[in-house]
Formats: structure tokens, sequence, C-alpha cells
């Protein structure tokens, strides 16, 4: 699901004491918030709007487990979330649950605001999809429940595919760019056979994670900038021999309106998240006469490695801020609102689950089982306490549009990004 992520966070002066959430020393106590009767949810209005029968289901468990709670419920849209969420945080009427998107959650796991959570009590916790338990620990912690998830595919249009006699989607890296050189040479250098945007990072760091690299690695407590390494290196040369063959698009874009191209019938392949080729072949955005609505293919994107490509895991999690005087309460509604039933609710409205127990049962549906596999390789963003402070996209994407459009070399180009990140990535 797209969404708009906010970079900057306004809490970088609470520094507060973090108190255990609920099970531990207090014991139920009113510290420990096990006997509040009210407790307030902040949700986006994606639960509001497509799932509100698992949010009830969620209070009525509560409810039946502590009669006479009263549960209220705010919604918010991505856009203004964290602007009022930074304004209650140093209040005392901050919200007992809160919805955050995955990648901002560690400036508020730096500066405190969460309260640390036992991750046994969630069902399922041991089997969290890596890229989505990553986005709740930091420093050995865990700040957060993950919600669910959304993952990367690759899509064409098998009528294109057809036409130089490619009958399936690929399942190789080398059948891949195989079946795109013969695309290429058929369309011309108009038409691109995968249009990748440059400045799309997501995709890029998919390539770097494949090849063993990474945005910053870990060594003695402290972080570095990675991108320059041999790995990397390797990784970003094939990201831009992709761009230098098959993308004869616009080479300053990042990938915000690629369902859009797509559907105006400019290319035969995207890389991207899942829902993008399902906007593409909606009436309002396919301008190929509907061919779009019957030859849109997903597959999972194979890896030059010769492994499924890593994909980056989008998605929400759920967070009790250390503020709350409910947090017990509040991790028994997360608790109930992520279980099992709650992830069958998800996986329902197309989304992804939060844990791999789940995500094994949509492999074996068809109709779900290319997202389900992709999304078993993945990646996240490094957990370091100045990760949040890095203007991130901004370094990324000026790194890939210089090599790109050949300003820079991939070294060049790579080294000047791990400068950027070194100078902040272990600031607190």
């Amino acid at each position: 699901m797209k969404r708009k992520l906010i970079a900057a966070i306004g809490i970088a002066g609470m520094m507060v004491s973090i108190a255990a959430c609920g099970g531990n020393d207090d014991k139920g106590s009113s510290k420990s918030g096990a006997d509040a009767k009210e407790l307030t949810v902040w949700l986006t209005v994606d639960a509001q709007n497509n799932w509100p029968d698992l949010v009830k289901a969620a209070d009525a468990t509560v409810q039946k487990a502590h009669p006479g709670v009263k549960i209220k419920h705010e919604y918010y849209g991505w856009p203004d979330k964290n602007t009022k969420l930074d304004a209650v945080l140093a209040t005392d009427k901050a919200p007992d649950v809160v919805e955050m998107g995955n990648t901002e959650m560690l400036s508020y796991m730096v500066k405190g605001a969460f309260a640390p959570l036992d991750a046994s009590k969630f069902t399922n916790s041991s089997q969290w999809l890596d890229g989505l338990k990553a986005s709740v620990t930091y420093d050995g912690k865990t700040y957060g429940v993950p919600y669910y998830a959304g993952g990367r595919v690759g899509n064409w249009r098998s009528d294109i595919a057809a036409s130089v006699g490619i009958k399936a989607p690929p399942k190789t890296y080398t059948e891949l760019t195989a079946d795109l050189d013969k695309i290429q040479k058929k369309e011309g250098d108009k038409f691109s056979a995968w249009y990748q945007p440059t400045r799309d990072w997501y995709a890029a760091m998919s390539f770097v994670y494949d090849a063993g690299g990474s945005i910053a690695a870990e060594s003695g407590g402290q972080w570095k900038g990675n991108l320059s390494s041999p790995e990397s290196i390797k990784g970003l040369t094939e990201f831009k021999n992709v761009i230098d063959k098959y993308m004869h698009g616009d080479k300053t874009k990042d990938e915000s309106d690629r369902y859009i191209v797509y559907g105006q019938g400019k290319s035969a392949m995207i890389f991207g998240a899942a829902w993008e080729g399902a906007s593409a072949a909606d009436p309002k955005a396919d301008k190929t006469g509907g061919k779009l609505k019957t030859s849109l293919v997903n597959f999972v994107m194979p890896g030059p490695s010769g492994k499924n490509m890593p994909v980056f895991l989008g998605g929400s999690d759920l967070a009790v801020p250390v503020k709350s005087k409910a947090q017990a309460l509040a991790a028994e509604w997360i608790n109930a609102f992520t279980g099992p039933s709650g992830q069958k609710g998800l996986m329902a409205k197309g989304n992804l689950p939060n844990n791999k127990t789940d995500l094994a049962t949509l492999k074996n549906d068809p109709a779900t089982a290319v997202p389900a596999t992709a999304a078993e390789s993945n990646w996240f963003v490094p957990m370091a306490p100045g990760w949040g402070q890095v203007e991130k996209a901004q370094v990324l994407q000026t790194m890939l549009q210089n090599i790109g459009t050949g300003k820079q070399s991939v070294e060049d180009a790579a080294k000047a990004a791990d400068t950027a990140i070194d100078k902040v990535i272990n600031t607190k």
C-alpha cells in the first residue's frame, strides 16, 4: 500500500524513562496499566475503511476479559498522523496504542517514546518476518508488534512477451535478461522493456542485498556506510546495467508514478509494490485499450545471485507510548488484533501477514503464491541510532541518479553516499 512516509520527527528533546510494559515486575499493578478502565487506540484510516470488523473483534476480546473497559478509537491519515502524535507524546494525553509505518519506528525507539514489550507474549512472535521483526527491534529490545506487510514483485505484460515467443514469466535472472533483450530489440529504443526509475532506492537496494552488500554495517557497536563495499558495488553495477539497457524513460525520476507510466503502455515490465500492477490495469490508468486487464502477470523477481531477489517489506507496526497509563491492557489489545484471527482477516483483504506460519498458507494458494514467496526473502533499513537522521531518500536517490545518468561512476557515487551516511549514523 502506497503511503507518504514522514521524515521529520518532532521528539528530539523527549528523553524519558521507559516503564516496563505489563507482566514483569508490576504483576498487574496500576503502574503496569493492567487495571486500567480506558484504552485509546490510534490507527490509520486503512483500518477504518478496510477492516473495521477486525478492530471490533479485538475490542470484544479485550472487553470480555476486562468487563467495563471503554475503548476509544481515533483514525488518522498518513500525512498528518505523526504531527499529531508528536504533539501529545510529551503530555499526559498520549494514546495507549499507536500505528506506525515500519520505517517510522526507529527515531521514536531511539528517543525513548515507546515502551518495551515482551515479545513472547504475542502470538507467533517467534515467526515474525525478518524485515518486520527488525523494524520493531532496537538495542536488543522489542518496542512494537508487526501488524501487516506489503511486498514487491515483478510484473510484466504477457501479450508483449508472447509477441517475441515467450510463453511464461522468467524463473531465473538469466532468463529474465534474455527475455528482456528480445522485447527491447523488437520494441525499439523509445520503449522501456523494463521501466525501472533510477531513483527507486527500494529496488536498487534489493540488488545490493542480493549481492551480499548492505546500506550500512555494524562492527563493534559502531555503524558505517557499506555501499562502497565490493559486494554493494557489485549490486549497484548490475542495477546500472538494467537502467542502461532497458530503461528508456526519464532517468531523473523516482517510482511515485511508475504505475501511471506502466498504464500508458510504455513498458513491458516493472519491479515494484504488489499493488502497482493492479493500479496500472485500472480503467482510469490503463491507456492501452484495456489490454492490461488480461495481460499483466505477477512473478517472483529472480536475483542475479541465483536466488529470489530480496525485497523491502513495507508495512505497519503497533507500539505502546511510554506515557500510556494502560500499557498492559494496550499489549493485550495488540495481541488480540494481530493474533491468528486478525491475521486471517488481514490476509483476506490482500495484505501479507506478519509471520512466516501464516505466510506459508498463502504460498499454497495460486492467487497469493507469488507475493508470499517473494516476501520470504526480505531486507530492512539499518537499525542504527542515527539512521532516522539521515536524509536517507535524498542520499540514496542522489547516488542512484548520479550513477544512472553517468554523472559519477558507481564507485565514486557509493563513496559519497557512505560519507554522508557516516556523518550521522551513530548519532542519538
